[in-house]
Formats: C-alpha cells, structure tokens, sequence
C-alpha cells in the first residue's frame, strides 16, 4: 500500500496570501503546503482522503485513473471545495464518496446540484454513502475503520487502515475511540503549530503526546501553518520518531 501526501497544509494553505514571514517567503518546496489531502493506492484500488480546493493541482502530473472511494473527514471548505472537480474523472463512472450523516446531510445542502432528480448535463456524477464509526467497510482491496474525533465541538472522523492512521483537524478524542488506534505503526495526525492554543486544533506537544498515548511507532505531521516554523527546523525540534509530512511526500507499507 502506498500513502501519498497531496497537501499538508491548513485551511489557509502555505504560503499564506499577503504574508511575508521565513515560512512564506521560503524557496525551499518542503515549506510550500497545499490543504490537507492523500491518495491511498493498492495494486487494484485507489482511494483519496479528503478532496480540498487543491485537489485539481494536486492531481496534475499523477497517472489519470479511477478514484475507486472518497473518505470525508468533514466537510469544512478546505476538506471538500474540490469535490466539482472530480468530473474528469467520472468517465470511469459513478465516485463513491464516504462521509458520516452530518456531513452527507452537509454535502447535500453545499453541492445540492449533484444530487437532484434532473442532473444539470456535466456536474460530477456522486454516488453518497453513508458511514457510521466504529462499523469497518471496504473499498475495493481495502479495509477501512472510521472513527470519531472532535474538533472543538464538532464530531468528525478519522480513518484506521491496516497498520495506518489518517486525523486532521482534531482537538481531542475519547478514551474509547483509542481503541482503534491499537497497534497503529503509521499515524499520520495534525500538528498546527508549537505555541499558542486554539480552540479546535491540537498544538505539537499535543500531537507527541497523543502519539505516545497509543503507542505509535511513526508519527508524521500534517495541517500544520507557517507558524510552525521552517519545514528542516521543525524537524529538528521533534523526538525521534516523529515528523513534519511534506506535500508530495510518499511513503510504502
């Protein structure tokens, strides 16, 4: 199985617009992070976690073939605002997308032109499923376990699949939902910055000690803003075993 990282970045993306700070002005294309997206592939199966506003540049250049399911981890604007631009690739068929009932509900009122009896010609053609956590489903060849995370108040989901754990945008969650986590060699989970809290997003001490909690073998960090400093003096300020993920980044399990 094979984990390509498409965007790491917050909802603001790096560079931030307007922004002249060593993050945002750096040549180095580690520190240039588009928003938050991955492509999971087998042999036989391709699946895509969230389809932010990005999706359209993340996927220029990769071989052009079918995207066999998405997973929603919810449906604020820089986890979904691609999802139009999945029509090129609805000449395989129909896209199967995964959400929980919140944000299938969601997906209904933002992009109701993709689900109405009389289909305006050309719109991306949705096929919308609902999952529920906890209750593990396939997509093709794979395997997959939703979970519950909150951010800040809001309930959304993390994925378990196989030896691999994909969260974004989580603040906390339940002792019981750790379970999942159990023997988890690969988690991959947000860290947004070193300092100052916020008030739905974990920090990077936050993120280390949540790693430990579940015993994971490799951490990588995702939806982290310019705030967290240079992507190589980052790195230099974590533990071993854990690190900043890079837009493009690729990693076989």
């Amino acid at each position: 199985m094979k984990i390509t990282f498409l965007g790491t970045g917050t909802s603001c993306g790096s560079p931030v617009l307007g922004c002249t700070c060593d993050v945002c002005m750096s040549t180095d294309p580690h520190d240039k992070r588009l928003r938050c997206s991955a492509l999971v592939e087998t042999e036989n199966t391709r699946v895509l976690i969230d389809c932010g506003p990005d999706f359209r540049q993340q996927m220029m250049g990769r071989p052009f073939r079918r995207i066999d399911g998405i997973l929603v981890t919810h449906t604020h604007y820089d986890h979904v605002g691609g999802i139009d631009d999945l029509r090129p690739y609805c000449a395989f068929g129909e896209i199967d997308v995964y959400a929980d009932a919140a944000a299938a509900d969601s997906l209904r009122h933002t992009i109701p032109y993709c689900f109405t009896e009389n289909k305006y010609p050309g719109v991306p053609g949705i096929r919308l499923n609902t999952i529920r956590p906890d209750v593990t489903f396939c997509i093709g060849d794979i395997s997959i376990v939703p979970f519950r995370v909150m951010h800040g108040t809001m309930p959304i989901l993390g994925f378990r699949i196989g030896k691999f754990a994909y969260i974004t945008d989580m603040k906390t969650i339940g002792d019981a939902e750790k379970a999942n986590l159990k023997g988890v060699e690969l988690l991959v989970v947000n860290a947004l910055r070193f300092e100052k809290p916020h008030h739905s997003h974990q920090l990077v001490d936050d993120a280390i000690c949540f790693s430990r909690a579940v015993g994971a073998r490799r951490t990588l960090f995702i939806h982290s803003c310019h705030h967290i400093g240079k992507h190589e003096d980052a790195n230099r300020r974590f533990p071993v075993g854990f690190e900043l993920a890079y837009d493009g980044q690729e990693i076989v399990l």
